[in-house]
């Protein structure tokens, strides 16, 4: 087993659905944390709350907020303010379905959500999903399970911000803070800090391999110190079991790990997929997902000055549909 294969909290359960956190707090989280199914959260205090992040088609947010509606239906019966941690639509393609509710997000993430859609992911899913071939296999397995066709046009944030803001919920105070691009161009964290909570977004992957859409890599682990700065007892990771400190820690060090290889394979003159393929995983192989290092790594490139301006995602997944296969 890996250094870093045990971060999940034994006290709570990592099966689909809703896990109380304590003190008008709650995750919902969607097994096996792999792609598109993301995590997200609630908080509540009286008959007010905020929702961290929808899902990533109508059926799973209609199920998330029916689970949430029973636990607490008086808090749910009108969810005030909805928060998107970043653009990526597994963790807001359900917004439409939070009706009244003010939707917040950072204002780069509000630009990235409108350039992209669900009917990309739809022509994505049809297209490469249906062809009988690695890549098409690989398309299938990540995509196939939901519905992007039902989805329509995604619902915009109704309120945006730089920086930070503060919020309240009932009486207790929500924080926000934005720590993109890492992740992808806007990513923010949501603080609760009396409850000593963070949910993460995708700035953790709990147990799996995180994958760097936007970079640079240094931001990354710039939101990963600001995560352990607020001292938290509890993290709710945008995909993979609840945990700790321990789960932003093994993030930040999956980073330093990469940056330092990825740095020598590029002095030594490897392209970022024969770097990638080369790397061993070592203390992180346990981790779901690892064909993200193929992404991972042209990031690196492309940061360390790589010709490549612009990442090419058709590229990127055949490359990691390869890895895959290996």
């Amino acid at each position: 087993m890996g250094r870093w294969s045990t971060l999940g909290l034994p006290r709570f359960r990592f099966e689909k659905g809703i896990q109380a956190l304590g003190a008008g707090l709650h995750a919902y989280l969607q097994p096996d944390g792999s792609w598109g199914w993301s995590n997200a959260g609630l908080v509540v205090d009286g008959d007010e709350s905020l929702l961290v992040d929808t899902l990533f088609d109508l059926r799973l947010t209609r199920e998330m907020l029916a689970a949430m509606r029973r636990v607490e239906p008086k808090a749910t019966r009108r969810i005030g303010q909805l928060v998107n941690t970043h653009a990526n639509g597994d963790h807001c393609f359900g917004n439409a379905l939070v009706e009244g509710a003010e939707i917040i997000a950072s204002t780069a993430t509000a630009a990235e959500m409108a350039h992209l859609p669900a009917a990309v992911l739809a022509g994505l899913s049809a297209g490469l999903g249906s062809q009988d071939s690695a890549l098409g296999r690989f398309v299938k397995r990540a995509f196939g399970p939901f519905a992007f066709d039902e989805v329509g046009e995604t619902k915009l944030p109704t309120r945006t911000f730089e920086g930070s803001l503060s919020l309240r919920v009932g009486d207790r105070a929500v924080e926000l803070f934005e720590v993109g691009p890492a992740h992808t161009r806007g990513d923010l964290i949501v603080h609760v800090p009396d409850a000593r909570c963070v949910f993460t977004g995708d700035i953790v992957f709990c147990e799996g391999t995180p994958i760097v859409w936007e970079g640079p890599v240094s931001r990354w682990i710039a939101a990963c110190d600001r995560i352990l700065a607020l001292e938290p007892e509890l993290v709710v990771p945008g995909h993979g079991p609840i945990t700790d400190r321990r789960g932003v820690e093994a993030m930040r060090a999956y980073f330093d790990w990469l940056s330092g290889e990825a740095r020598a394979r590029f002095d030594a003159g490897l392209d970022a997929l024969a770097a990638a393929r080369d790397i061993p995983l070592g203390e992180f192989s346990d981790w779901s997902d690892p064909e993200r290092i193929v992404v991972n790594v042209d990031t690196l490139y492309r940061e360390f000055g790589a010709a490549q301006a612009e990442a090419d995602t058709l590229r990127l997944l055949q490359g990691m549909s390869d890895y895959a296969r290996r």
